[in-house]
């Protein structure tokens, strides 16, 4: 998610947000949860599939999947302060974070969060 998107559709973007050392704090715990509980998913998900390989197709399988997986993470969790807003708004959207996690955020990143996933939400639908 690069800033282009926020710039469309009114979103109130911030190019560059400067983040407190509370708000350093707060962010990377939220991120350490998120990733957190995507791979605790992931590897539920590996453990089912592995328990169901009966013939080299489904090794392969298997394979793929993590392989997908690890690409689809790598791009979505990134934790330059430049790209905080953008993917917490997704982790929001994608219901991998709560507004109880980023509490304590200044108001104008929790609103362009909320806005960005707001803006995810209805392109979706």
């Amino acid at each position: 998610m690069n800033s282009p998107l926020a710039a469309q559709d009114n979103y109130p973007c911030q190019k560059n947000p400067i983040w407190s050392r509370s708000e350093k704090l707060i962010a990377r715990k939220a991120f350490d949860a998120a990733l957190g509980r995507e791979l605790h998913q992931v590897i539920q998900e590996a453990k089912r599939r592995a328990s169901q390989i009966n013939e080299s197709s489904d090794l392969w399988a298997l394979e793929h999947y993590l392989t997908q997986r690890r690409k689809e993470i790598d791009r979505k969790y990134d934790y330059r302060y430049s790209q905080l807003t953008d993917v917490f708004a997704r982790l929001l959207y994608e219901n991998r974070l709560s507004e109880e996690d980023l509490r304590g955020l200044h108001e104008d990143k929790l609103e362009s969060i909320r806005s960005l996933a707001r803006f995810l939400k209805n392109r979706a639908a």
